[in-house]
């Protein structure tokens, strides 16, 4: 008997911190036009900032292809949009 009354007594002390994790949870969660309200202010969304990412992106994808096709060791060159004109290995 005394087994199964700690038992209970487990499972609602766990289910009562349970309960109130949860309400926490929904307390602190906010809400959707907050949500909506967070993502506009993130950094990179507007359109200037998302050109200029993908411009970066376009800019390493094309070094990165470059220099799997040479032999030069691409991580002495001192100017990076130019083809070529640095130290070889």
């Amino acid at each position: 008997m005394g087994f199964l009354r700690k038992a209970l007594i487990s499972v609602a002390v766990l289910g009562a911190w349970a309960g109130v994790g949860s309400a926490l949870f929904v307390l602190v969660t906010p809400g959707e036009e907050r949500v909506q309200a967070m993502l506009k202010e993130m950094p990179g969304q507007d359109l200037r900032s998302r050109e200029e990412a993908a411009r970066t992106k376009q800019l390493l994808m094309a070094a990165l292809q470059e220099a799997a096709a040479t032999q030069e060791n691409v991580t002495w060159r001192k100017n990076w949009l130019s083809g070529g004109g640095g130290k070889s290995a």
